[in-house]
């Protein structure tokens, strides 16, 4: 396994990891999820593509990440890429994380407060693990640093911007990098200007010219934009004091109900699992009808007003758990774009699923492709990078 960078991505009470050699290899990959609980647990492939579990009982971060060493069948990653979620107006690319950059990520928590404390105690374990090893932070937010002020700044009091950084910084940053620069490759040289949509339980949308975001769906956090798997979305900002008002709610429970029990969860009152929406709403299902019905739409209509920002479109590119497995919704987004001269190839369509990259238009018009993501990828790539400049 040549040069092999070991890629984090941390949660509250996960570590999802992937030790990526730089030869195209296979890959030693897996997640280590409930931490600190008594049902802790490491889930391994190694390098034969044989899974295992390992019982973790109360481990915290740093006894998961030594249960990881141990798992990685003695290859000894050369660096070790954290992904992070919020960088603010900070980073705009990829950062060694000595102490002054592990500042600025802590100073940023309050933009993300559900996800950069817990990339935070990643990094803090890493480094105790790791200690000789060059750590690098890969932001969700550093592709999006190349939008126009006209994308990004809010319609608000100029104090909540220069004194607070309230704006949009957008997330997803890594997988729209990746999917837009594998287009590029496959369509050849030339200017390109890709709408890429990562449909998951988080989704998101953005518009990319030659190689930059010129603008996304989410906002100040990953809650603005397209309808998801338990969050509502855009909404009318309005709601909260009406919510408050006429019910009695506090933020706190207003928050946790915009994300956690809205979307297609909250649509459906029935699962944020697509497949499962898919087969309830061919047997009947209203509520599901209904939820399949409003998150493609707001995909279109998200995917529509993003191609203000690209002088010209080179085509689409769905990416994402449900954008690379399910041919309903991406025939159903590209139904409701006729004006943009989409031609889609049916049969492309339904039989390209399961991690499958492939062209599905039917040869006239923008581009139609689905590109399986990989963040993973894309974050020890630029690790790489980095420490080849820094060198």
């Amino acid at each position: 396994m040549k040069a092999p960078v070991l890629v984090i991505n941390c949660g509250s009470s996960s570590i999802k990891y992937a030790l990526i050699p730089d030869d195209g290899g296979p890959r030693l990959e897996g997640i280590a999820e409930r931490l600190g609980s008594q049902e802790a647990l490491l889930k391994a492939k190694d390098s034969k593509g044989q899974r295992h579990e390992t019982s973790l009982p109360g481990a915290d971060h740093g006894a998961a990440l030594e249960a990881i060493f141990t798992s990685l069948d003695g290859h000894a990653p050369v660096a070790v890429g954290h992904r992070i979620v919020h960088g603010g107006e900070h980073f705009t690319r990829a950062s060694r994380l000595d102490d002054q950059v592990i500042a600025a990520v802590e100073e940023t928590s309050a933009l993300a407060p559900l996800h950069n404390p817990a990339n935070l105690a990643g990094i803090q374990a890493a480094r105790a693990l790791f200690p000789a090893l060059p750590q690098v932070g890969v932001f969700d937010t550093a592709f999006h640093q190349s939008l126009p002020a006209h994308a990004y700044r809010y319609a608000l009091p100029e104090s909540l911007y220069r004194d607070h950084a309230i704006r949009r910084y957008g997330f997803h940053g890594t997988s729209h990098a990746f999917v837009s620069q594998r287009a590029d490759t496959l369509a050849g040289s030339g200017d390109h200007g890709w709408l890429t949509a990562h449909l998951g339980n988080g989704c998101s949308t953005c518009a990319v010219w030659q190689g930059q975001s010129r603008d996304t769906s989410m906002g100040l956090t990953p809650l603005e934009g397209l309808v998801m798997g338990t969050r509502s979305g855009d909404v009318d900002p309005g709601l909260h004091a009406h919510l408050h008002r006429q019910l009695g709610w506090s933020l706190d429970e207003i928050d946790a109900m915009l994300n956690q029990r809205s979307g297609l969860a909250g649509l459906s009152e029935l699962t944020n699992d697509m497949r499962e929406l898919e087969a309830a709403a061919e047997r009947g299902h209203a509520g599901a009808s209904l939820a399949l019905e409003v998150f493609c739409y707001r995909i279109a209509k998200s995917l529509a007003a993003l191609s203000c920002a690209l002088p010209t479109l080179s085509g689409l590119i769905f990416t994402g758990g449900i954008g690379e497995n399910s041919p309903t919704v991406r025939a159903k987004v590209i139904a409701a774009l006729p004006h943009f001269g989409l031609g889609l190839d049916e049969a492309a369509n339904l039989a390209t699923l399961r991690g499958r990259e492939g062209r599905i238009d039917a040869g006239s018009g923008p581009q139609l492709w689905v590109i399986p993501t990989d963040e993973e990828g894309q974050i020890a790539r630029e690790t790489r990078e980095l420490l080849e400049l820094s060198a």
